[in-house]
């Protein structure tokens, strides 16, 4: 057309860094390559927007991108190299993938005059990757560099968010294209239909023991606020799914709790014994329900509302009464104009729920010196409200889980896929995402080590992190199942640590380790006043008696119930 400047033909590299400013992307997340090298070199002439964060293992990379998504709402980006790179990067894609959570793992690929050869780190992407992706493409033309980019953020974003993989050809990244610019679509959000709301509506006139769980991804404020009032007007107890602890404030007088492995026996009934069950945006997977045992499938035996943002997740599990497509900005909407139109059978059952719960945040006793309950509650005071706690997986994570207390979304981001080595990456994307706030990381002895290399990447980009690593000495979860199914026949289990406060220090960190209550309180203060005054990160390693195993039970006592299951 008459008048139009051409369009100028730039490298595939710069085109996909266009496309990421294009997409909102100001930090990603990457182990180099040099499969990839063109995207380098465009993060760096486009450094000024786009933050780099080198890690030390595409684990740590793919874990930090993941968490991005999981505290900001942002799709997470990371970069990796081929094959060897992009299977350690692999469990980052799954957390993603179980987890909701909107990421694009991005891999630098060999040439396309040498596929099919068995070439070099060659590896099938979308046979590797399929089934823990939304979507997995090579983009074999520099031309089409845009176009993908744009579908690849739309999938991850759009329905139930997830991740998606693309590949990157070298021959693509280092040919040119003169193509235009391909701008975000806006994301929609599906709603219920009125006539959805309406029986919804009749299903709790009609109800006596309702019950409401939150959880999945995609929330924002205003979102999480509708579903607030909601559930004031109907004096709804609430739970959280398992995981998901910041969809709704734990401090609310309608909480009831953390639904999911380790629950407390009185949440369990009130969840058994609802006749109403709302399950919004939440899965309902097998940790929540603890084995699909309190929300029997296919057929529970309270009446479901299923509220969901992928069609396909409706009915695959469960048979609900009514089942609605819509993310929680949709629901939250259609919600916010639902007010009760006769008086409620259940008046005070919220107010219940919540005694429960406020019941379960005192801790009990622990064999040996150091009790984990007590330093969980003593955080729960002293943490502000905006900290974020980042956790990997493992039985210590059922302390925070229980003691902690979280406000709302950014303050807590942990693997729902039970992923282990993810808090400290998690911690790192925190730190950078909310550098003001405090953030925090537990870390299991066994769980810290598969990813305790990332302390470089902490110190590196001189982040006040403060993390404690809880010293068992044992793979303490698969302990407690060992002696539950094979009693006194422990195996495999036991672990040789280092010295996690001298590793620390080594970093140029602060480090201490305690073994009593007591001397909790006090090192914290200081590991906190060094992170916030060097902007380093603080490590407290906690040793505590093996025997001390979940907030509600010993090994002993499990050993002991399974020898008396065998005599029987």
């Amino acid at each position: 057309m008459s008048g139009t400047s051409p369009i100028p033909a730039r490298a595939g590299g710069d085109i996909l860094v266009r496309h990421l400013m294009l997409n909102g992307v100001r930090r990603v997340f990457m182990v180099a390559g040099e499969s990839f090298l063109p995207c380098i070199d465009a993060l760096y002439a486009n450094r000024d927007a786009i933050e780099t964060i080198s890690f030390r293992q595409e684990a740590g990379a793919a874990f930090a991108a993941e968490a991005h998504g999981k505290l900001t709402g942002e799709t997470g980006i990371c970069f990796v190299t081929r094959g060897p790179g992009a299977s350690n990067a692999c469990i980052g894609v799954h957390t993603a993938y179980q987890d909701g959570t909107p990421m694009v793992l991005f891999i630098g690929q060999i040439g396309s005059d040498t596929v099919e050869r068995d070439c070099f780190q060659e590896v099938d992407y979308r046979r590797m990757f399929g089934p823990m992706a939304k979507w997995v493409a090579s983009i074999d033309r520099t031309d089409r560099i845009p176009e993908f980019v744009a579908r690849a953020f739309q999938v991850a974003r759009s329905g139930r968010p997830g991740p998606v993989v693309l590949a990157l050809p070298e021959d693509t990244l280092w040919g040119k294209a003169a193509v235009a610019d391909v701008p975000p679509t806006e994301r929609a959000h599906p709603h219920p239909a009125p006539a959805e709301m309406e029986r919804l509506a009749a299903l709790l006139e009609a109800a006596e023991r309702p019950f409401m769980i939150v959880g999945g991804a995609g929330w924002n404020e205003q979102a999480l606020a509708s579903i607030r009032g909601f559930a004031e007007r109907y004096d709804l107890p609430v739970g959280v799914s398992w995981r998901r602890l910041e969809c709704f404030d734990n401090r609310h007088p309608n909480f009831a709790g953390h639904v999911g492995y380790g629950m407390d026996g009185k949440l369990a009934r009130r969840l058994e014994e609802a006749d109403l069950l709302l399950a919004v945006c939440t899965r309902l997977d097998e940790p929540t329900t603890e084995g699909y045992v309190h929300v029997t499938c296919p057929i529970p035996r309270q009446k479901l509302v299923h509220v969901h943002p992928d069609p396909n997740e409706l009915g695959r599990v469960y048979r609900p009464e009514l089942a609605m497509v819509a993310d929680p900005t949709g629901f939250a909407a259609a919600v916010s104009g639902l007010a009760p139109r006769t008086s409620l059978r259940w008046a005070g059952a919220a107010r219940a729920a919540n005694a429960d719960y406020l019941a379960t945040l005192q801790p009990g006793p622990m064999p040996g010196e150091t009790n984990l309950a007590e330093i969980s509650a003593s955080l729960r005071q002293t943490l502000p409200e905006d900290a974020c706690v980042t956790l990997g997986a493992g039985n210590f994570a059922l302390f925070p889980h229980r003691f902690l207390q979280f406000s709302g979304l950014g303050t807590q981001a942990s693997p729902i896929c039970g992923a282990m080595g993810y808090g400290l990456p998690a911690a790192i994307a925190a730190k950078l995402a909310f550098p003001q706030r405090p953030v925090l990381c537990y870390a299991g002895d066994g769980c810290f080590q598969m990813t305790m290399q990332e302390l470089g990447t902490a110190a590196q980009n001189k982040l006040g992190i403060v993390i404690l690593v809880f010293n068992n000495g044992m793979w303490g979860t698969i302990r407690q199942h060992q002696e539950r199914e094979y009693p006194a026949r422990v195996f495999g289990l036991s672990l040789t640590n280092p010295d996690f406060a001298a590793l620390v220090r080594a970093y140029g960190g602060h480090g201490e380790t305690v073994a009593r209550t007591g001397d909790f309180g006090p090192a914290f203060e200081r590991a906190q006043a060094f992170a916030e005054r060097e902007s380093m990160p603080a490590l407290i390693e906690i040793r505590y008696d093996p025997d001390g195993i979940t907030p509600d039970t010993t090994l002993s006592a499990v050993r002991a119930a399974a020898l008396a299951r065998a005599a029987a």
